[in-house]
């Protein structure tokens, strides 16, 4: 009986894996074997190793370069590397939900993006997914005979194989890049922020127009957690905060385990960017705030006096 094959499109930053792929690779070990694709440069030993652990029993290499940040030349080197596979699995970030559009138009496969996680049924690929701002919680069925499912980060606990684990075979990847309007002509990379990426995230402490600008106690307590910062719109319209930091449906989505919004309403726009999160705990001064119809666990107070509080029972419990 012949096995399935599932690829996973690897997210990497200097040539170090992205957690949400290794989350990716452990869903792919669910429905098939996983074949991990490499856009970009040669893939490291350090990091082939790592795809190998996470159940990766090949590591195809598209070495083109900087084409990799271009979508187009990029979804036709993921064409040339998965045409074997039933499914593919990514993570759903702006630039991967341009390659699925592109790699579909050219193999017919059918799209499921920004999904919590999959599954086989009756021979076919189900994707679950919220929608509507996370009020709806839907499957989408996959009728064609390949899938694409961009994954959202969080989703999937990343699991080793543990003992296992072999060392995955390198396959180079020859392709054809298509032409294009359009060519990368210089490529500078920006430094990353401090901390864990916040669509990454497993904790996001979020801040809004109850900080009056000051992001102190919101640092802090990220910082505590292990988590990254957030804010509303308000906060970057007013220059508080950058916008990479925005959370929300024209912002960031994001998806962590615990959400913590300080001095933030709670506004439709930012529900859409937050509202699939596990746990949600809001701090605000006002009892009629919309956030406090979504949270989890809610205190009516200000930010100023929670989080102090709050911070100093998180270090006693630590150091109990």
């Amino acid at each position: 009986m012949s096995t399935t094959t599932i690829a996973v499109l690897i997210e990497h930053r200097g040539g170090e894996v992205a957690q949400p792929s290794l989350e990716a690779l452990t869903l792919a070990r669910t429905l098939g074997e996983p074949v991990a694709v490499w856009l970009g440069s040669e893939v490291l030993a350090d990091a082939a190793n790592l795809l190998g652990e996470y159940g990766a029993t090949e590591v195809r290499v598209a070495n083109i370069g900087d084409d990799a940040r271009h979508p187009a030349r990029a979804a036709a080197a993921v064409v040339t590397a998965t045409g074997d596979a039933d499914t593919l699995l990514m993570v759903s970030t702006f630039v991967n939900k341009e390659i699925a559009t592109r790699v579909a138009m050219v193999t017919g496969a059918g799209v499921v993006v920004d999904a919590a996680g999959a599954q086989v049924v009756d021979g076919k690929v189900e994707a679950f997914k919220t929608v509507f701002a996370a009020t709806w919680n839907v499957r989408c069925r996959v009728e064609t005979d390949k899938a694409i499912i961009a994954l959202r980060p969080n989703t999937t606990q990343a699991v080793s194989i543990g003992a296992e684990a072999v060392a995955p075979t390198i396959v180079d990847v020859e392709t054809d890049l298509p032409e294009a309007l359009e060519t990368v002509t210089k490529v500078e990379p920006v430094p990353p922020s401090e901390g864990v990426p916040l669509a990454e995230a497993a904790v996001v402490v979020a801040g809004g127009r109850g900080t009056g600008g000051d992001y102190t106690l919101v640092r802090e307590m990220a910082d505590l957690l292990g988590g990254a910062v957030g804010a509303s719109r308000d906060a970057t319209d007013e220059g508080w905060i950058s916008h990479e930091h925005m959370v929300g449906q024209t912002g960031t989505t994001v998806t962590p385990a615990l959400y913590v919004a300080c001095g933030i309403s709670g506004a439709v726009h930012h529900r859409g960017g937050m509202q699939a999160s596990g746990t949600v705990v809001a701090i605000n001064m006002d009892p009629d705030a919309p956030i406090f119809e979504i949270c989890d666990f809610g205190v009516v107070g200000s930010l100023f006096d929670v989080l102090p509080q709050a911070m100093e029972t998180i270090r006693a419990h630590r150091e109990g």
